[in-house]
């Protein structure tokens, strides 16, 4: 590890340095957070091989084994996730009406756990690499999430066009990502004082674009996986001193500590969170914008759900979402109208329901997972093993209604199939399949 790294976190945390550098040997913290759209506390008690609750997340629990391939995972009942990655969405404290934008989204933790807040609100969920940004849609089909937009755009493009227009904004900033030492061997490898620069400098640029996009009261979460102060303390008072209708909120949490001190800004109202605290590593700031202006979300106008449209996903859904796109033969269908974007790259707006195809609709495999059992016209229970063979890519042999059918595991749809009565046909992606040597892990009790 650089010398230099371990010289300035001396300096930093002074009496609690040793504490810190016993920590870098230790096994780093590892956990999950359960969708409550999908499941309950309870249910991932008694399914799901977890410890303690975590401390920065009401959902959160810490676990000692991967769990990528386990029943409640792959159905999207739960996201893995870092447990101190989790404390910047509950510092931003979402309500149900929200209309929410994460401005660095991906891979879709904090977007995912944004949107398990929402009821009538909306979340506009951005990531500028394309790639990071088709892993964020995978995670946001796989959790169920239905009304948002996901964006593939340069802040400043995406925040000039929806200016004005936020309740809360959350900028998970790009870091050089010290708090990730432990997991990723590159961030060890690659740490420099140039690149904490190089990162301060993108982040100031993101955070005077995410101000535009704020409207007057709005609330705005700054985050970073880092320890460094040049990244974080430093941001925020450079970000301050040229918003002056900015002010610092306390996070009102019981979890981390206070910032480091810093000209500028007032470090205990921010929140600091070392190994030492139970997480990895997080940096998080809570303001609040005080002037500027109010302006709705720009909405394209008579999108809702036709009656054609209801009788093509009838087969398959016992209520449809109260409205529907269709762009190149694809639907795409959720219950808040649909963002009339006009520069900003936007890659999906609500759940792709499947094809319109010559005489027939064709489902989805995401429109399997954006719902409750209860919402599909015809489903069918599996045992684990059941589970196991068609998440390898298998056929099964099981009386089921004819048609294209609802997979659940433990009244948890996970996929859909084709039943000739008997026997259904396996749908399940061939990408999003296990590999032949793999079991879906984690033992149900």
């Amino acid at each position: 590890m650089d010398q230099l790294f371990l010289e300035r976190m001396k300096k930093d945390l002074k009496d609690d340095y040793e504490a810190f550098i016993q920590t870098l040997e230790q096994e780093r913290f590892q956990g999950i957070r359960y969708n409550p759209k999908k499941v309950s506390a309870k249910q991932i008690e008694e399914h799901v091989p977890v410890k303690e609750h975590s401390p920065f997340c009401e959902e959160g629990y810490y676990v000692d084994e991967p769990l990528g391939n386990h029943p409640y995972h792959l159905a999207g009942a739960f996201y893995i996730q870092e447990p101190s990655a989790s404390s910047a969405v509950t510092i931003l404290d979402v309500q149900p009406d929200d209309i929410v934008l994460d401005l660095c989204a991906a891979p879709g933790g904090k977007s995912t756990q944004i949107a398990s807040k929402l009821e009538h609100g909306f979340l506009v969920t951005n990531e500028y690499d394309f790639k990071r940004a088709k892993v964020l849609m995978s995670n946001l089909e796989r959790m169920g999430i239905r009304d948002y937009c996901l964006t593939n755009s340069d802040t400043r493009i995406l925040c000039e066009e929806l200016h004005d227009c936020f309740d809360k904004v959350l900028v998970d900033a790009p870091c050089s990502g010290e708090g990730m030492m432990k997991k990723h061997d590159a961030a060890c490898e690659n740490w420099s004082m140039d690149n904490i620069r190089l990162c301060a400098k993108r982040q100031q640029e993101i955070l005077e674009n995410a101000y535009k996009a704020l409207k007057k009261e709005g609330i705005m979460v700054y985050s970073t996986c880092t320890y460094a102060k040049e990244e974080n303390e430093e941001v925020i008072a450079s970000f301050l001193k040229e918003h002056p209708d900015m002010i610092q909120l306390d996070p009102e949490v019981s979890f981390g500590r206070k910032g480091f001190p810093c000209p500028g800004m007032d470090a205990s109202k921010v929140v600091r969170i070392f190994p030492m605290d139970k997480g990895e590593g997080h940096f998080i700031c809570k303001m609040k914008k005080t002037e500027g202006s109010v302006r709705p979300l720009p909405l394209v106008k008579n999108r809702q759900c036709k009656q054609s449209t209801k009788e093509w996903l009838s087969p398959f859904l016992v209520k449809s979402p109260e409205y529907a796109q269709i762009i190149k033969d694809r639907l795409y269908i959720m219950d808040h109208p649909f963002l009339d974007l006009k520069k900003t790259r936007c890659l999906r707006q609500g759940v792709y329901a499947g094809d319109i195809l010559k005489n027939r609709f064709e489902p989805s495999h995401a429109l399997y997972l954006a719902f409750l059992k209860s919402n599909y016209t015809h489903t069918v229970e599996l045992t684990r093993e059941e589970m196991n063979a068609v998440m390898h890519g298998e056929q099964i042999h099981k009386k089921a209604d004819k048609g294209y059918i609802s997979l659940c595991y433990d009244g948890l749809s996970f996929g859909y199939g084709k039943s000739d009565g008997n026997r259904i046909t396996n749908k399940i992606p061939k990408g999003l399949r296990l590999l032949p040597n793999s079991q879906v892990k984690g033992e149900l009790k």
